[in-house]
């Protein structure tokens, strides 16, 4: 998980009366009313006691972040986790923040981070109540970042504020280092941050909150929930191997050049030609398609070149051919390794000389077709086997474009599930689709073999299966939650039998809910007698 992946749709339930964080409530404040707040405070206390009220509850409010964050998700690294943090108060309203430099030795519990709050919350709120001040403000924020970090690293870290927008400074800064960073200097700020047992109140918080997200997932499953409960253009591109992948697109998209699309099956082959030609100056006109493995062969050359009436039986009238129809467009080969022999010759024949005969015609029509083909074979070994011909292997890959899986730009299957979602929430009439974070840590740490077609029929199934629009990790595939099924589900099928596949499966639902049966047993669809049947086989 990156920081960066947070979402607060996903975050966030929203209910009528009740707004929670992973079982946690929470509740919004409008600046102005806080502002009256902040003002009343000082004016009771004074603004030295207000201003270490304020810090604390910001310290407070930051380690029970930082755990939730710790119980929820598995973090690529510490780094990871703790911009986290300044994320979850970007995504709360308090702030739009930019880390300028992180820094963390975990070996010796060095710490610094130079960070900048833009649109502080709290510097408003104090301008709107007491006007310019002569010094930083922004004390829940340095107690948040504070409090965060010292739950994150295990050790005290500390936030001092250098600029501050209600100074009258263009934006808020503020440096944190570990206690023995700061030395001497912290010792005038030291006061504001003490707090009675703040980890003991965190500690249990987070193991109420833990044993409390058990008995509702429980609950869940007892009340049978997410089970029988009631294309476009890119997306977001985060892994570095795509985005070269889509700029080598973009680049001979603006020729007419042959292109090769490889990769594993489902990784998007014809997503990608679809791209390539709606970058392309063919754009305005027609982009065809066909699988060569769809059609035998005999059917697959009347669908290419097409007919005249009477060529062969039930050809009772002329018909147009797919290079025809893609006329001044782009003409897309699936499965192309997959053709025979003789489909190869009068294949390469159409591209050396741009022209195609009907079945029962002798004269030639010309074309005008740019031609883009995929497959998932490895034609350099067929052509070693005399299963491909060397020439027109060289024809149709004047460039070659290889999508890499899945597995190999893991930093995109989250973006992608988001988009399947919300495609889905239009398609399935599903306003409120959304995927719960909990889901998260399961869609990136599976391998998915199938690839994006894999992962999009994953979220269809989560979505169809999900109760109240909110899909949770027991509405996706079995294999991706328990990845202990994945070799068996996805990768060499034999491996392991049906018979064992389903054990395993049984044995994996029955460990997620203590072993209790009944529970196994509406999870897994089945009465308690056949689950007992089941068992007894092993």
């Amino acid at each position: 998980m990156k920081a960066e992946d947070l979402r607060l749709e996903e975050l966030v339930e929203f209910g009528e009366g009740r707004l929670s964080l992973k079982e946690r409530r929470v509740v919004l404040h409008d600046v102005h009313a806080f502002a009256q707040f902040r003002g009343d405070l000082i004016a009771m206390v004074g603004i030295e006691h207000a201003r270490r009220i304020l810090t604390r509850y910001g310290y407070f409010w930051g380690q029970a972040d930082a755990a939730a964050m710790k119980r929820i998700f598995e973090w690529d690294s510490l780094a990871e986790l703790v911009k986290a943090g300044p994320r979850m108060h970007m995504l709360q309203g308090v702030n739009r923040p930019f880390i300028r430099k992180l820094e963390i030795d975990e070996a010796s519990g060095r710490f610094y981070m130079d960070i900048v709050w833009h649109n502080s919350g709290e510097a408003e709120e104090h301008l709107v109540e007491f006007g310019k001040s002569a010094q930083p403000v922004c004390w829940i924020l340095v107690g948040y970042v504070s409090g965060y970090c010292s739950l994150c690293l295990g050790h005290n870290i500390y936030f001092v504020e250098k600029m501050c927008q209600a100074q009258g400074d263009r934006i808020c800064t503020a440096i944190g280092k570990d206690e023995a960073a700061w030395g001497d200097e912290l010792k005038g700020f030291l006061p504001f941050f003490r707090a009675d047992d703040i980890w003991g109140k965190v500690q249990k918080l987070s193991h109420d909150l833990r044993r409390k997200s058990r008995e509702l997932t429980a609950q869940r499953k007892l009340l049978g929930w997410g089970v029988g409960a009631p294309r476009a253009p890119f997306i977001e591109v985060r892994s570095e191997t795509f985005r070269r992948v889509l700029d080598l697109a973009s680049r001979v998209a603006l020729f007419d050049t042959s292109v090769l699309i490889t990769g594993e099956t489902g990784a998007g082959k014809e997503v990608l030609a679809r791209f390539i030609h709606r970058q392309s100056p063919r754009a305005a006109k027609p982009f065809v398609a066909v699988n060569c493995t769809a059609l035998p062969e005999t059917l697959l050359e009347s669908e290419l070149f097409g007919h005249r009436s009477g060529a062969f039986t039930g050809a009772t009238r002329d018909r147009v051919g797919l290079f025809e129809q893609a006329e001044k467009g782009t003409l897309f080969l699936d499965e192309i390794g997959d053709i025979s022999p003789t489909m190869q010759m009068k294949m390469l024949r159409v591209l050396q000389e741009r022209e195609i005969m009907r079945l029962g015609e002798s004269q030639p029509r010309k074309i005008d077709v740019r031609v883009l083909t995929a497959t998932n074979r490895n034609l350099a070994q067929a052509i070693r086997e005399g299963r491909f011909r060397e020439d027109l292997f060289y024809r149709l890959r004047v460039i070659e474009i290889d999508i890499p899986p899945l597995r190999q730009r893991r930093d995109d299957i989250l973006p992608l599930a988001r988009h399947f979602v919300k495609r889905l929430a239009t398609r399935l009439k599903m306003p409120n689709l959304r995927l719960d974070a909990t889901c998260v840590d399961y869609l990136q740490n599976y391998t998915w073999p199938g690839n994006v077609r894999e992962l999009e029929n994953s979220m269809e199934r989560a979505a169809v299966l999900c109760a109240n629009g909110l899909i949770l990790p027991e509405h996706l595939p079995a294999h991706v939650v328990h990845t202990e099924l994945a070799p068996a589900l996805g990768g060499n099928p034999g491996l392991r039998t049906l018979a064992e596949v389903e054990q395993a499966h049984i044995q994996s639902v029955l460990k997620s809910v203590d072993g209790n049966q009944t529970q196994a047993a509406k999870i897994l669809g089945i009465n308690s007698t056949t689950l007992w049947r089941k068992l007894k086989k092993t």
